[in-house]
Formats: C-alpha cells, sequence, structure tokens
C-alpha cells in the first residue's frame, strides 16, 4: 500500500496511458472535511479558482480534483 507524501493525507495510484504507475499525494494532513458547511463552500470556491486556471481542468487524477471531490463540490458550493 502506497503511504502519502509528507504533509499529506491521502495517496491515489494511477496506472499512465504507457502503463506506468503514478502515485498522486493529496490533502491537507489533519485537516477535517466537512462537506455542506459554510467552510467547504468557502474551500469550494478557493479551488474553482485553481481549476480555471489549471491546464487540464477536467483531469479526474489531479490533486485539486481529487480534493473536490472529497469535499463534495459542485461549482462554488459544497453540497452534504
Amino acid at each position: 500500500m502506497a503511504k502519502p507524501a509528507p504533509g499529506k493525507a491521502r495517496v491515489k495510484t494511477v496506472r499512465t496511458k504507457s502503463g506506468r504507475t503514478k502515485r498522486i499525494s493529496y490533502g491537507q494532513k489533519g485537516a477535517k472535511v466537512a462537506p455542506g458547511t459554510k467552510r467547504g463552500d468557502s474551500y469550494c470556491a478557493r479551488s474553482y479558482g485553481i481549476k480555471k486556471r489549471s491546464k487540464n481542468p477536467n483531469d479526474p487524477n489531479s490533486p485539486n480534483n481529487l480534493s473536490r471531490k472529497r469535499w463534495k463540490c459542485k461549482g462554488k458550493k459544497s453540497t452534504k
């Protein structure tokens, strides 16, 4: 089982098109995820700006999109 990088909470192992495996560490270690709250809405609004500025905003394996999925972000809002 893969371990996340220092300071990160989770890790996802993905296989690339060339057949190699790649580890993606994401999420702040020790942070509580609270979807559907004011704090969740604030996180989703901030990360939405990051998503808009990225080169590949719809990449499901980017650390930002993996964290947004964990926070249950829909646009700039966090749902329960």
